[in-house]
């Protein structure tokens, strides 16, 4: 069955609000050496920073390292194929989230599947995503943004962590449902993507809150809106997209 555009889009969108899951199998004493922990994007972004705040937390409990290793490219589908083709004995472990769920619709053929290969233990964090832009963007406001955006059709650089990404998907949405046209910019995660958008290479981006939220308390981002239906607690000033899209 084909899922149509716009529908496509939502579902892939609403699963920003996923919780990412890891992946363990059980041992009767565990663990006894070090556990890697991989991680499909690099350093820096919205999986790499609960990554390692919790290989911290965990390696202090466990008495033993957690250590993270990143392994970018192709949205996760690297990662969760090394994760995958690893020994099943609970040492490593897979950091998963929204593009992991996206790329099961995205691609007809993938050298695992998601849903028989990787075991889901523990929900890790909830994140929705945030608009934001280079101080350079006049725009203050979604409403403003949208007109500036029609008055530079396709001139506009849109970031992502890459193809199938949540930032890709969820500007995906916005452009579609505000009638705009911007370049999409795929990077190999959202860390690279958000140096470039700090110097001003491009000029919008829908990253995680926790890995832009640093930058926008800095002044060196503009937070338009955030993604999900209503305001965010942890940013309550900053309006919803839906507030000016409606349906988004």
């Amino acid at each position: 069955m084909k899922i149509p555009r716009r529908q496509f889009l939502h579902l892939a969108a609403a699963a920003v609000a996923l919780p990412a899951v890891s992946r363990v199998a059980r041992a009767q004493t565990y663990p006894t050496r070090p556990v890697r922990l991989i991680v499909g994007f690099p350093p820096g972004g919205g999986f790499d920073i609960p990554a390692r705040l919790m290989g911290q937390w965990l390696s202090e409990r466990l008495n033993q390292p957690l250590v993270v290793e990143n392994r970018p490219g192709a949205a996760g589908n690297i990662a969760t194929e090394a994760a995958v083709h690893a020994p099943a004995d609970g040492y490593t472990l897979l950091m998963v989230g929204t593009s992991n769920w996206i790329n099961a619709t995205l691609y007809e053929k993938l050298p695992f599947d998601f849903i028989r290969d990787i075991a889901p233990v523990a929900g890790v964090s909830r994140e929705s995503c945030i608009m934001v832009v280079h101080p350079s963007v006049p725009a203050k406001t979604v409403p403003e943004f949208i007109s500036y955006a029609k008055t530079k059709p396709g001139q506009l650089n849109m970031a992502s962590g890459g193809i199938g990404s949540a930032q890709h998907v969820c500007g995906e949405l916005f452009k579609l449902m505000a009638g705009v046209k911007m370049a999409h910019v795929p990077y190999r995660g959202a860390g690279p993507a958000l140096t470039d958008l700090l110097g001003g290479q491009v000029q919008v981006m829908f990253p995680g809150i926790s890995s832009s939220i640093e930058y926008i308390k800095a002044g060196k981002l503009r937070p338009l809106a955030v993604t999900t239906p209503t305001r965010e607690k942890v940013l309550p000033d900053i309006p919803a997209v839906g507030e000016f899209v409606p349906g988004y």
